[in-house]
């Protein structure tokens, strides 16, 4: 029995949940002073659409589906790749897997989140969902229609774990850090002192700007990279002030046609 819970696939599925909670819990913890935050309190409070207790509701449902459809996924391909220890692999192969996975994801994420915002339909009765948070934070990062969680996320990631190629083991550490990234992306706050804030840039600011009624039609791009928004004409690049009174503020570089 203790072979079964603690076994690859099960970890692959129910880490990143447990990630998911702790890694936001600590920005909120972050976000409880002003110091790094892009939206003020009352932002938050005016601008969102949706309590934070509907958000974490959300949340749930969509974890719930993303255990039932990685639990499928483990089954159906029982034979895929291997459960033996990561560092039984060699890391140049790791390291092509990650790459790999990441770049399946990112362009996954992006056209499929680009064509939910050009098809009324789905933005309406799906996307809109999660637009309802105009100043993002940490722990609503998944908050979204319980549709495109399925289509955006657990059936991307389930794609980069096949094309990829790599095994349970190694997909527990790369869901794990999709999730960190995805919080990342949506937490709100600038944490200049974060490695990964350092090493992805702009993606904070980049996904903060696409929430704004004016950004709405660029940065599709999450959770890794931008270069997707670069090479297709969706970027829109701004500046970043500090507020008066604690914490910054993120403005267009220039206006833009809608």
């Amino acid at each position: 029995m203790s072979s079964f819970v603690l076994s690859d696939e099960i970890l692959a599925i129910y880490v990143p949940i447990l990630v998911y909670w702790l890694y936001s819990s600590f920005y909120m913890i972050l976000g409880s002073t002003k110091k790094y935050r892009l939206h003020s309190y009352e932002e938050e409070d005016q601008k969102n659409l949706v309590s934070k207790r509907e958000a974490i509701k959300g949340v749930l449902l969509q974890q719930i589906v993303q255990v039932i459809v990685a639990f499928l996924m483990f089954k159906v391909s029982s034979n895929h790749g291997s459960s033996t220890p990561t560092s039984s692999t060699p890391i140049i192969k790791l390291a092509k897997q990650f790459t790999i996975a990441a770049l399946v994801f990112d362009a996954w994420q992006y056209f499929m989140h680009r064509y939910m915002h050009h098809n009324r339909f789905l933005y309406k009765h799906v996307h809109s969902y999660h637009h309802r948070l105009v100043a993002p934070y940490a722990f609503a990062s998944q908050y979204n229609h319980p549709l495109e969680g399925l289509l955006l996320d657990t059936l991307g990631g389930a794609v980069s774990f096949v094309v990829s190629g790599m095994s349970p083991r190694a997909s527990v550490f790369f869901f794990s850090f999709t999730t960190i990234r995805g919080i990342d992306v949506h937490c709100g706050l600038i944490v200049p002192w974060n490695p990964l804030h350092v090493l992805f840039g702009d993606q904070t600011v980049h996904h903060d700007m696409h929430h704004q009624l004016y950004g709405t039609k660029y940065n599709f791009s999450q959770p890794f990279f931008t270069f997707w928004d670069r090479m297709l004409g969706t970027h829109m690049d701004c500046t970043v002030e500090k507020r008066l009174g604690g914490g910054f503020q993120a403005r267009p570089v220039k206006s833009l046609k809608s």
